[in-house]
């Protein structure tokens, strides 16, 4: 279902976890499965120049469909918001984490079986379009308790739906991030929420969407992808996601994951690319080399940086050169990856992450 492009982009054997691609992505991959929310927008704000990206990438005769974690709205509502900021878009370009959510429950639930719903218009939609019947109580005797972010969610749903779990219904998530994106930074996500009904009842869910199989699989599916290149701003949900779907994968630098998260990313949340937003699609991408032999070869370069363990037992990486920063940040990437994460607790490692990028912070 999924496989690495053809003709010019190459991870490399002496580089875990990066690609280079001689020509735009564009061109290498037959589709984009993009995230919306830190990536083509944020908090309902249009990310500059991700319309522009987003149409040289069509006129490459690159599919596009969007796969967001968020299952409040409808297919058609988000379409309008996307065409709205001048990207082209219709509800069978938009792929949900509720359509997904509601997919799970139609393969194990008969027709019109009751589903008390925990969440938003899109949700409630979602699940009648598979051909069950939404419900808001538990005395409905609903077969499933299916959940996903919306802002206004009560109190007294979060009681109905703990009352449904505890009678026997199957519980399924349509995701669990445990942040969604806003301009004011990260705020509470389904995940969060879902840990409400989890610590109530003790049942944990069937969980839907990105990083799980069951969003990817439909938005491959939907799009007849062969070759497709999965587009985020989340290392935990899109990267993760991809990698469980054999997929490659672009980070974008719009929305939650940073530098230093990168550097610190397991084998499991690594990305195939990186760029700075969405230009990177029509961008080409240089293929990180190892330097001499060894565990270590002398460190890795890309453009005019070269990064290494460093030789100090008080510092983790070393790092030198000049010119684009997003070159010295690929080159940290498999420095980093290659070392191993430093030593400490997580705030350590993350200190140690955010000193090494320092270095090259001049050049951004």
């Amino acid at each position: 279902m999924t496989g690495n492009a053809a003709g010019g982009a190459d991870r490399g054997s002496l580089v875990p976890g990066l690609k280079g691609c001689q020509g735009p992505l564009s061109e290498h991959y037959d589709a984009a499965l993009l995230d919306l929310d830190g990536v083509v927008y944020l908090g309902g704000n249009p990310i500059p120049g991700a319309a522009d990206a987003l149409a040289g990438a069509a006129k490459r005769d690159m599919k596009l469909a969007y796969v967001t974690n968020n299952a409040s709205r409808s297919p058609n509502a988000i379409a309008a918001q996307l065409t709205g900021m001048g990207v082209p878009a219709t509800a069978a370009d938009i792929v949900t984490s509720a359509q997904a959510a509601a997919h799970v429950l139609a393969d194990r639930l008969p027709a019109g079986a009751p589903v008390l719903v925990v969440g938003g218009t899109g949700l409630r939609l979602a699940v009648r379009d598979r051909g069950l019947r939404p419900v808001t109580a538990a005395a409905e005797r609903p077969l499933a308790v299916v959940q996903g972010y919306a802002p206004d969610i009560s109190y007294g749903l979060l009681a109905e739906a703990a009352l449904a779990l505890n009678a026997g219904a199957f519980y399924v998530a349509s995701n669990d991030d445990a942040t969604l994106p806003t301009p004011r930074g990260p705020q509470p996500g389904n995940g969060s929420l879902v840990q409400v009904l989890v610590t109530a009842t003790g049942c944990e869910p069937v969980v839907a969407g990105k990083p799980e199989p069951p969003l990817h699989a439909e938005s491959v599916e939907r799009v007849g992808a062969k070759n497709p290149l999965v587009v985020g701003d989340r290392l935990d949900t899109d990267i993760e996601g991809a990698v469980r779907g054999g997929a490659d994968s672009l980070l974008v630098l719009t929305g939650v994951s940073k530098p230093a998260d990168v550097l610190l990313a397991p084998p499991q949340r690594r990305p195939s690319y990186l760029a700075a937003d969405l230009s990177g699609l029509n961008a080409s991408h240089p293929q990180v080399t190892r330097n001499g032999q060894g565990p270590d070869g002398g460190g890795f370069s890309c453009g005019g940086w070269t990064a290494a363990a460093a030789a100090s037992g008080d510092r983790w990486l070393a790092v030198s050169g000049s010119g684009a920063w997003l070159d010295g940040l690929r080159a940290l990437c498999a420095a980093a990856w290659s070392a191993g994460p430093p030593a400490g607790s997580g705030h350590e490692q993350r200190q140690a992450a955010e000193a090494v990028l320092a270095a090259i912070e001049p050049s951004r």
